[in-house]
């Protein structure tokens, strides 16, 4: 058995743990960053980083890192409601597109980062146990492919490992805004069904789907149900995930030419925010906090918990900040901007027609090019829900509408 001593700990070299173990590694702090998995490797996944995500990477100078691996940029969300269309531009000022990555290439991208930072990564490592001492936690105990046993010890131990995150079960931190599985997702990969750089969402009563270009000339294409329907449907999961599909004529002609290249795989999540941060931890990504993925917004918001999250340690292990005020700012700041879109998510999981008022301001949006932007940019995360279905900007799309109508 060794032990090393390190400023900080990252459990989980994903999404959200990796470019938080590059981002303090080039801060100058002595990180170790540990997976069980090996990489390339898949795993279940949103696959879109939204805009804001990819301004992220453009930040970190990583964009020039995935843009030649060839994943198509996407430029229009559009979402058939089936009376009609709203597409627009999801884009910002800092980035234009969103991708939609296979995870075995955006992870062994952000892996690599980390490690060409300075991070100490280990892969293939299992984390057996949370060390801990006098409440505080120390460090970890685990085993790397070759079986003996090590313990690492740092100020910080950092989780982001997800939804069943091996730190977070260990501290036990407070859950609050929990909220109960609400949709079932599947997804496979088709060929055969290009998307001319659009993510097309189709929105029926009990029924969504999603499709988005990806890597090597494919298509995932995700089909979401209500959890209530979860044991009805999962004994012939294929045969519910294509017939679902004869809701949208169009649509399912032209999967019908597509060809399926993969199984069909899926889950369904709980919704919660977890309590980030506590004597020697903190939680980034999923482990923190968790919302059902039909908005796709996992990606970019581990990238965003990971920036929070390495400045607040910054301005903590440099004695900037005491411990609990850097990461108090951090949990705020997180809050504050996820909150409205939590709750937009969860309203939209349910899969239930929306309501009278919430259609005639769909209606309203719709074939105003202004209004569908704005509508896109809201699903992609970066327009606030609070900010778009306010009533002052719901009675500016209404005028506009009226104006429109009146000879």
């Amino acid at each position: 058995m060794t032990t090393n001593q390190y400023d900080v700990i990252v459990v989980g070299a994903r999404c959200a743990g990796s470019p938080t173990a590059m981002l303090l590694a080039r801060q100058g702090y002595r990180v170790l960053l540990v997976d069980r998995a090996t990489f390339p490797s898949d795993t279940i996944s949103t696959h879109v980083i939204q805009p804001t995500g990819i301004a992220a990477l453009n930040r970190w100078g990583l964009l020039g890192q995935l843009l030649p691996t060839g994943c198509p940029p996407v430029g229009t969300y559009a979402f058939d409601f089936g009376p009609f269309t709203i597409a627009g531009s999801p884009g910002t000022d800092d980035s234009t597109f969103a991708y939609a990555p296979r995870r075995s290439v955006l992870d062994k991208l952000l892996v690599g980062a980390a490690a060409a930072a300075g991070a100490d990564v280990r892969e293939g490592f299992t984390v057996q146990e949370v060390l801990t001492d006098g409440g505080r936690v120390t460090g970890i105990r685990g085993h790397g492919q070759g079986g003996q046993v090590v313990s690492e010890h740092a100020q910080v131990v950092i989780g982001a490992d997800g939804l069943h995150s091996a730190v977070a079960a260990a501290v036990r931190p407070q859950h609050y805004h929990d909220k109960p599985p609400l949709l079932c997702a599947y997804y496979a990969y088709w060929s055969g069904l290009p998307m001319a750089g659009r993510f097309e969402n189709y929105i029926r009563p009990h029924r969504g789907w999603g499709a988005c270009s990806t890597h090597d000339d494919l298509t995932v294409v995700v089909v979401g149900w209500p959890y209530a329907e979860f044991s009805a449907n999962k004994t012939d999961i294929e045969g519910n995930y294509l017939k679902t599909f004869g809701l949208a004529p169009d649509f399912a002609e032209r999967i019908r030419a597509a060809n399926r290249e993969t199984r069909i795989v899926g889950t369904t999540v709980p919704n919660y925010f977890r309590q980030p941060y506590g004597p020697g931890w903190a939680l980034v990504g999923d482990a923190g906090y968790n919302k059902d993925p039909i908005t796709a917004q996992g990606i970019s918001d581990a990238f965003r918990d990971a920036e929070l999250c390495a400045i607040a340690l910054d301005q903590a292990l440099s004695g900037t900040r005491s411990f609990n005020e850097a990461m108090g700012r951090y949990q705020a700041a997180r809050d504050e901007h996820v909150l409205p879109m939590y709750e937009f998510t969860t309203q939209l999981a349910t899969l239930q027609p929306p309501p009278e008022e919430l259609r005639q301001l769909l209606a309203a949006v719709h074939g105003n090019q202004e209004a569908m932007d704005g509508f896109a940019r809201t699903n992609a995360g970066v327009t606030s829900p609070a900010d778009f279905f306010s009533d002052e900007n719901a009675g500016r799309v209404f005028a506009a509408s009226r104006a429109v109508a009146t000879p």
